[in-house]
């Protein structure tokens, strides 16, 4: 199968470079800039994405051009365009003003392959504070700005190199597609014959041979994810599929039983497990997000490992990873942007295997993949919920009368959204890629009657979205606000105060923690 490979030098929208080559119908990874596949005969050319990091310090980021370099088409975005630019012979110096923002292509070599059908003028997205000053000997700029003379350049005369200062994955270069289309599809020669409806037939095939007659247990959380990726194996392997659905107390109101509904009516076999105690006890004085999501991630394994001991012919764990779980995960430029509970592997005294049906998945393609394997519109349209659930939506440390504050605001929120109408006849909560409450860990003075209150203040978060890699604040309105609002302060003993969240990714994350 054909693939772009994306080398990742740490930069927060190289996931989106990703999402724009698959919406090209090609395949692509994503891989940290030291771990090219050596060999892989799939491959047909090479993205070099951006960095927080200059090429000009003692720790930047560097990789060997040699294995590259007149083999693969090449095309480098931001960083790795300085990157080439620098280890070629040319110059990158620190700007005098950091361009950041739009900017517009004030001159373009519309001959050149990269740029065939886009015009002189067109709006690009800059964010660097370094720029390139002089090309290597036979490069040549291909576009500039006002500002910045190399925003597009290219190799010597027959070599298939590029680079541009400018990022074309973000939806505010309005020519980026089109850039994008012309490396992948025209320059690197993508077949264009990869999508999640083919994806269906290849998986099942590929689970089928990598399972065979084994046992398989799979981790349900009555989202998406998990809900395709049990469907998707159900299919391929039937009755070897047992499932577990574990209540670790921190779910929505009423959301196990409701949820156990809908998986006895896809005909599927779930085990389900009470284990709030557990997680009740081992989260008892924890305020720190990533001690939370390791406790939480733990507790779902020591689960899965009693559960494994009863079904003695289990080999397989599999789990509802998508692939910005583990982009999310991996370490590229020493921190971790948050760890996935389902993320990293499994204790080797489970003496199970992992399988991950999705894990090449971004989450609108697990939602195609869904609607093709025939699931109700009811389970692929939910909102993304968190697998550690409300434990990083409550600021500060875990108890049950929180969770029971945030499940009751939860629902008045969720319920609005699912009834409010929009002027085209659809709901807000079918407009909104992904909303909840937060609990905040402050008290504020209120008035209720003729009494003074000092309790609890929720946030409400709502966004939306295509991928969740970037988000904006939903703009709901105001008559909406009012009553959700309205309805929390006089119906959920304990709060008095309702904030609404208008921070957008980047630079804050969609969760608060």
């Amino acid at each position: 199968m054909q693939k772009i490979i994306i080398l990742d030098f740490g930069s927060q929208t190289t996931q989106l470079i990703g999402r724009r080559v698959r919406e090209l119908d090609t395949f692509c990874e994503i891989l940290p800039y030291n771990k090219f596949p050596d060999g892989d005969p799939d491959v047909i050319g090479v993205i070099l994405g951006g960095s927080p990091l200059s090429v000009n310090q003692a720790d930047a980021f560097r990789i060997a051009f040699d294995g590259l370099r007149g083999k693969y088409p090449l095309l480098g975005i931001c960083y790795g365009a300085q990157l080439m630019a620098s280890t070629f012979g040319g110059a990158v110096e620190n700007s005098d003003t950091r361009e950041y923002g739009r900017a517009n292509l004030e001159t373009i070599d519309d001959a050149d392959p990269l740029l065939r059908g886009i015009e002189a003028g067109a709006q690009v997205w800059m964010s660097h504070g370094d720029t390139i000053t002089c090309l290597p000997d036979g490069f040549r700029a291909i576009a500039s700005t006002d500002k910045v003379v190399n925003a597009a350049y290219r190799g010597r005369e027959g070599e298939k190199l590029w680079g541009v200062q400018f990022h074309p994955e973000v939806f505010h270069t309005l020519c980026g597609t089109q850039l994008l289309r012309n490396f992948v599809v025209d320059i690197c020669g993508s077949r264009q014959d990869w999508s999640p409806d083919a994806f269906v037939d290849t998986t099942v095939a590929e689970l089928r041979a990598q399972i065979g007659t084994d046992r398989v247990i799979l981790g349900l959380s009555g989202g998406v994810d998990s809900t395709v990726a049990a469907v998707l194996l159900h299919k391929a392997v039937g009755a070897q599929l047992t499932c577990i659905f574990v209540d670790h107390g921190l779910l929505r109101k009423g959301e196990f039983d409701e949820v156990m509904r809908h998986y006895e009516g896809l005909g599927l076999n779930v085990i389900g497990v009470d284990a709030s105690e557990k997680f009740f006890a081992e989260l008892a004085g924890v305020s720190d997000p990533e001690r939370k999501r390791k406790i939480i991630g733990k507790g779902f394994i020591d689960v899965f490992e009693a559960e494994a001991r009863k079904i003695t012919d289990a080999r397989w764990l599999a789990q509802g990873t998508i692939y910005p779980d583990r982009i999310e995960s991996m370490n590229i430029t020493g921190k971790v942007i948050k760890s996935h509970h389902n993320v990293g592997g499994l204790p080797e005294k489970m003496n199970l295997k992992i399988c991950e049906p999705l894990r090449w998945l971004f989450k609108d393609e697990v939602r195609r993949v869904g609607r093709q394997l025939g699931i109700p519109e009811l389970l692929i349209g939910r909102h993304p919920f968190p697998g550690p659930g409300l434990a990083v939506r409550i600021l500060g440390d875990i108890t049950r009368e929180k969770v029971s504050v945030l499940q009751e605001a939860d629902s008045i929120f969720i319920r609005n959204l699912r009834e409010w109408k929009t002027d085209d006849g659809d709901t807000l909560y079918n407009k909104v890629w992904q909303a909840g409450v937060v609990l905040l860990p402050i008290q504020s003075v209120g008035v209720m009657g003729d009494e003074r209150t000092y309790e609890k203040a929720v946030a409400l978060r709502a966004v939306t979205s295509t991928d969740a890699m970037t988000a904006d604040w939903a703009h709901l309105p105001y008559d909406f606000l009012a009553k959700v609002s309205n309805e929390i302060i006089n119906s959920v003993r304990g709060v008095n105060r309702v904030c609404y969240d208008v921070s957008s990714k980047p630079p804050a994350t969609i969760e608060w923690e």
